[in-house]
C-alpha cells in the first residue's frame, strides 16, 4: 500500500495596508504576511521593484514606483516554494522625494527676480506664490491680494466634506460621485450638492468651508454661498502689491490656496494643521483627495510646459470666470515637490494668456528647484 503524503497547506495571501486603492502613494508598501513567510516581493504594473527577507509577520518597504496610475502587487514566499499574492489597483504613485515633511520657508531672491519679470508683464492684475516643500525656498508677489475665487474653492469644499465624513466614501456611492464630479470636471451642481450635504443649504455649507479655512489661519478666503448653475506664517514675503477691483462674491488669495495645498499634502503624511483641527482629515482622507486631484484633466495651465515631462506630475485645481483665471496645485518631480498658486484678473476679460503665465511660473520654478535642490 502506497503512503499518501499530504501537501503543505496553502500560504494565505498578504494583507496590504499601504498603498490603498484610490489614494496617492509615496512608495510605502506595508502590511501583514502569513505565519511562516520568509520573503516579500513587490511588483508595480507586473514588474518587480523590491525583494526583501522577512522576519516576523509585518512588512514595511520603501520602493520606487513608476509615476502615475499603478497596480501594486505583493507576493509572500514561504519555505518549500509556497507563495501567495495580493494586488492593489487604482493607486497614483508619486516620487518618494515628494513625501510630506516639515520645512521652514525662505526667500529665493533669484527665483523672485525671474518670476516677477514674467508676472509684471501680464496685461492685467496677477499674483503668485511658489515654494519648494522639499527645501523651503520660494518667492511671491501680490500673494495676499484678494481675487475672485471661482472654482479654486472646490478644493476647500472637498476638504471640509472629508473632514466631516468618517472614512473615505465607498466607490460608487453618492458622496464619492459628487466629489469626483466636483474635483475632476469641476461640476458646479456637484459643488452645490456637497455644500448642502455639509450644512443643509449652500449658504450654511459655505460657513463650514470658511470655518475650515479659519482653522488653518487663512482669513483672506470667503466661500460666499453656492455656484450659479445653468440647465503657516511664511518667511517668503506675502503682501498686497496690486489689488483687483471686483464686487461681492467668493474670493481667495494665492497665499491662501498655496497654504491649503500644503496643508493637504502634509495631512497625507499625518502631519500639519489639518491633522490638529477638531475635525481633522485622516492621512487616508488627504491621500484620497490628492488622488482625485491627480486625475483632473483641465486645459493646460500649471502643467502647460512641465506636464510634457514624464518625470513630472501636476496635481491641481483651477478656477475660471470671465474676469479671472487661476491655477493652484502641487508639482511633483523626481527631486521633490513644490506648491504653486497663480492668479490673474482683467475687468475686460481674461484669456489663455493667464494659462500661459501659470505654465511659465511652474516651468521657471521647476528649473530653479532642480538646479539648487538636485
Amino acid at each position: 500500500m502506497t503512503a499518501v503524503i499530504a501537501a503543505p497547506p496553502a500560504l494565505p495571501p498578504p494583507a496590504i495596508e499601504q498603498p490603498a486603492p484610490r489614494q496617492v502613494s509615496y512608495g510605502l508598501v506595508s502590511g501583514r504576511a502569513a505565519r511562516g513567510t520568509t520573503r516579500v516581493l513587490v511588483t508595480a504594473n507586473g514588474r518587480r521593484v523590491a525583494s526583501e527577507a522577512l522576519r516576523g509577520r509585518r512588512f514595511s518597504l520603501r520602493v520606487r514606483l513608476p509615476l502615475g496610475d499603478v497596480t501594486v502587487g505583493v507576493t509572500t514566499v514561504a519555505p518549500g516554494g509556497r507563495r501567495s499574492s495580493s494586488r492593489v489597483r487604482s493607486v497614483f504613485a508619486l516620487p518618494a522625494a515628494g513625501r510630506p515633511r516639515l520645512v521652514a520657508s525662505r526667500l529665493d531672491p533669484a527665483l523672485r527676480r525671474s518670476l516677477n519679470g514674467h508676472v509684471r508683464r501680464y496685461a492685467g492684475t496677477a499674483g503668485y506664490y511658489v515654494q519648494s516643500l522639499t527645501g523651503g525656498r520660494g518667492a511671491a508677489w501680490n500673494a495676499k491680494a484678494r481675487f475672485p475665487a471661482a472654482s479654486t474653492l472646490k478644493l476647500a469644499i472637498a476638504a471640509a466634506v472629508l473632514a466631516r465624513y468618517s472614512g473615505i466614501p465607498p466607490p460608487g456611492s453618492r458622496l464619492d460621485g459628487l466629489l469626483r464630479e466636483m474635483v475632476v470636471p469641476s461640476d458646479d451642481a456637484a459643488a452645490n450638492a456637497l455644500l448642502v450635504w455639509l450644512g443643509g443649504s449652500t449658504r450654511s455649507g459655505a460657513y463650514h468651508v470658511n470655518d475650515l479655512m479659519r482653522l488653518l489661519g487663512l482669513f483672506d478666503t470667503l466661500m460666499y454661498g453656492g455656484y450659479e448653475t445653468r440647465t503657516l506664517s511664511a518667511r517668503i514675503p506675502v503682501r498686497v502689491d496690486e489689488r483687483p477691483a471686483f464686487g461681492v462674491g467668493k474670493y481667495t488669495t494665492a497665499w491662501d490656496m498655496a497654504s491649503l495645498w500644503r496643508a493637504l499634502w502634509l495631512a497625507s503624511g499625518g502631519m500639519g494643521p489639518l491633522r490638529s483641527t477638531q475635525r481633522g482629515l485622516t492621512p487616508a482622507d488627504a491621500r484620497y483627495l490628492l488622488w482625485l486631484a491627480a486625475h483632473v484633466r483641465d486645459q493646460p495651465k500649471l502643467d502647460g510646459r512641465v506636464g510634457a515631462d514624464r518625470s513630472v506630475e501636476v496635481l491641481h485645481k483651477a478656477g475660471w470666470i470671465s474676469s479671472a483665471r487661476h491655477d493652484t496645485g502641487l508639482v511633483f518631480w523626481e527631486g521633490g515637490v513644490f506648491v504653486a498658486s497663480v492668479m490673474t484678473y482683467r475687468s475686460w476679460g481674461v484669456s489663455t494668456s493667464s494659462d500661459r503665465l501659470a505654465a511659465r511660473v511652474a516651468a521657471v520654478a521647476l528649473r530653479r528647484f532642480s538646479l539648487v535642490e538636485g
